[in-house]
């Protein structure tokens, strides 16, 4: 897998160095930070910028460059022991998906479930979660229904995201807890509504169609920790 850009690199080198196969530098960086990445146990190459364009697709990569190992995706049963599940329902857009697993790192989030897809490219999610993916266990199980029903048998509360739901701030939060957020365009589908515990939406001040899904879910995320 290749990432790219400084800021989700340097969060591998500083917390998973053993993940970086080959980091490519690009640009020139002081003497006394290249002793120190020297000395992290991957290997180094100074390549010129019009390769690390082609490497990136002409992506922006601040001269930073790293060929890592690839994500390892867990079986959805391992997190029935979790607290705080976040299902992912028929999400597709990896900018959005890579902001919800850093905001769920950094919230508190034990595990992600991704629903609704065979497959997502994880090594986009990987660059748009800064590099957070490694730190979050994550699935993919294509049948939220299946997923529901175990999560319920399991002892969570089912809450989601629904913009007739009850304020978030107004809802009582159960300790055991799974948040599902529905696609970009359409939202929780009916039948999914219909299995759940609670909806929950966020008042807002000045009327508004909706927020993204990635600031509703990091606002959620937050308020129901």
């Amino acid at each position: 897998m290749l990432i790219y850009a400084k800021q989700p690199i340097y969060h591998l080198i500083n917390k998973h160095p053993n993940k970086i196969k080959t980091l490519y530098l690009a640009k020139e960086i002081e003497k006394k930070e290249y002793s120190r990445l020297m000395k992290m146990g991957f290997e180094i190459k100074r390549i010129p910028n019009e390769a690390a364009q082609k490497m990136c697709k002409n992506a922006s990569h601040q001269g930073f460059l790293a060929e890592v190992d690839d994500v390892q995706l867990q079986p959805y049963d391992f997190f029935f022991e979790k607290k705080f599940v976040l299902v992912l329902a028929g999400l597709t857009d990896v900018g959005n998906i890579g902001a919800l697993v850093r905001s769920a790192y950094a919230l508190g989030v034990d595990a992600i479930i991704a629903s609704g897809v065979k497959q997502l490219p994880l090594e986009t999610i990987l660059r748009t979660s800064t590099g957070a993916l490694y730190d979050m266990p994550f699935a993919i199980e294509q049948n939220i229904h299946t997923i529901l029903n175990d999560l319920k048998m399991s002892g969570f509360t089912l809450y989601g995201a629904d913009m007739s739901g009850l304020d978030i701030r107004e809802t009582h939060i159960e300790r055991k807890k799974v948040l599902v957020l529905g696609s970009e365009g359409e939202g929780i589908s009916s039948r999914i509504l219909s299995k759940l515990d609670c909806a929950v939406s966020i008042s807002m001040k000045h009327e508004f169609d909706s927020l993204n899904v990635s600031v509703a879910g990091a606002i959620l995320m937050d308020r129901m920790r």
